[in-house]
């Protein structure tokens, strides 16, 4: 089955379609200009942001494949006429899609993928196999990893890579900047490896730990007596998913700690790109 996010297959089977792109946002928007979609007679790729607006955007895109409409550009309001209360305004660009227009769209998928964050999870039991689970709904790119071959055989999660080893710190060291990980082995002694290896490394965006009150003060003392910074502590979530909600059950944990995870992702790529941004030499006019 082809993935939702393969644009591949989804030109390859609909020849005729329409891009549609957020060309202009003020006020309360949906999506930003980064946004778009493609149309074809009876399928959709990707979103602009649902509700009314979408269908509108649908419904006019369709027009121009009839032939019927001409029209290249709209301006929506999104007010109470249209059953949409966000108060914003969003201005649409309609373009059929051409060899030309097809590369340029596969480019973008492939470089938006590829930029996506790494995230680790170590240890494919019941939390991992449900956090993988969760994560693979939303744009990271999740590995697996384990030291059992016959748990990760057992893993049956679309998008989601898998990595057998019998050395898992060395994945944490091979992982590009950025990335998070999440540390829930069946034991403890490498659990507690595994993060201080992720620790030790400056550029992680999240470094997170499945355990108790007692499995955090053990690990504190062990980095204390045995690693030379046991400042690094500091940085470490545990237990994953906070403390808010009490219940154990796999599919919670994983739950809010995919979200806790999404948050650290977006926030550290949302701080590198203004870095990269203002480290940029003006364009000469």
């Amino acid at each position: 089955m082809a993935s939702r996010e393969d644009i591949r297959h989804f030109l390859s089977g609909n020849a005729a379609c329409i891009l549609v792109e957020v060309s202009g946002a003020a006020g309360s928007t949906p999506r930003d200009t980064d946004a778009w979609m493609l149309v074809a007679k009876e399928r959709t790729f990707a979103t602009i942001g649902g509700g009314q607006l979408e269908y509108m955007a649908i419904d006019h895109a369709r027009q121009l494949l009839k032939g019927v409409a001409t029209d290249d550009q709209l301006t929506i309001p999104l007010g109470p006429e249209i059953g949409q209360c966000c108060g914003g305004r969003v201005a649409l660009a309609f373009k059929g899609v051409d060899p030309e227009t097809r590369a340029a769209l596969i480019e973008r998928s492939d470089t938006e993928i590829a930029q996506r964050p790494h995230v680790y999870i170590f240890g494919a039991g019941h939390v991992g196999d449900a956090l993988a689970m969760a994560l693979s709904l939303v744009p990271v790119r999740t590995v697996l990893v384990d030291t059992r071959e016959e748990e990760l055989s057992a893993v049956d999660v679309p998008g989601i890579e898998t990595c057998l080893t019998a050395m898992p710190e060395a994945v944490v060291r091979d992982a590009p900047p950025g990335s998070a990980f999440v540390i829930l082995t069946h034991d403890h002694a490498l659990d507690f490896l595994i993060a201080a290896e992720a620790l030790a490394r400056q550029d992680a965006c999240y470094v997170g730990m499945i355990g108790s009150k007692t499995k955090r003060a053990t690990f504190r003392n062990w980095l204390s007596r045995d690693i030379e910074r046991p400042d690094l502590f500091d940085r470490l979530v545990c237990p994953i998913g906070g403390t808010a909600v009490k219940d154990k059950r796999p599919a919670v944990i994983a739950a809010l700690a995919a979200a806790e995870i999404m948050t650290a992702a977006l926030n550290h790529a949302t701080s590198e790109g203004e870095a990269s941004h203002g480290q940029q030499k003006p364009v000469k006019a």
